[in-house]
């Protein structure tokens, strides 16, 4: 019923930047919080930056400073914007968006986004 879709992955030079975008579609009454995780091999999925409906935020110790998450609203879609992209932030990143549905109201719903690959190189 709900479909994330991530893009804005790539490659680039340490120091770069890489604006991610993951929209939300499908039967959708309202969405409230958005977050951004990624993803090592042989690692846990951690988080990176969250953002409540009301727009406030918060991040990952290592991204503050160098990502901004933020949120259009119109389009159910959530940004990430890195700079100052270092070797380590090599990861595939994900979207999570938690979803009221327009059958189930009283419900929130968890949905993930299939990824979005990015590589830094040093």
């Amino acid at each position: 019923q709900v479909h994330v879709v991530e893009s804005g992955g790539g490659l680039v030079q340490a120091g770069g930047s890489l604006r991610l975008s993951c929209a939300a579609s499908g039967s959708i009454f309202s969405i409230n919080d958005m977050d951004w995780y990624r993803q090592t091999p042989g690692k846990q999925r951690e988080l990176v930056a969250h953002i409540t409906s009301g727009g406030s935020t918060n991040y990952a110790d290592s991204m503050k400073g160098r990502f901004t998450i933020s949120r259009d609203n119109a389009k159910n879609t959530v940004y990430l914007q890195m700079n100052s992209l270092k070797p380590e932030d090599t990861a595939v990143y994900y979207c999570n968006v938690r979803v009221v549905i327009t059958t189930a109201l009283r419900t929130e719903f968890s949905y993930w986004g299939q990824g979005t690959q990015v590589t830094v190189s040093s």
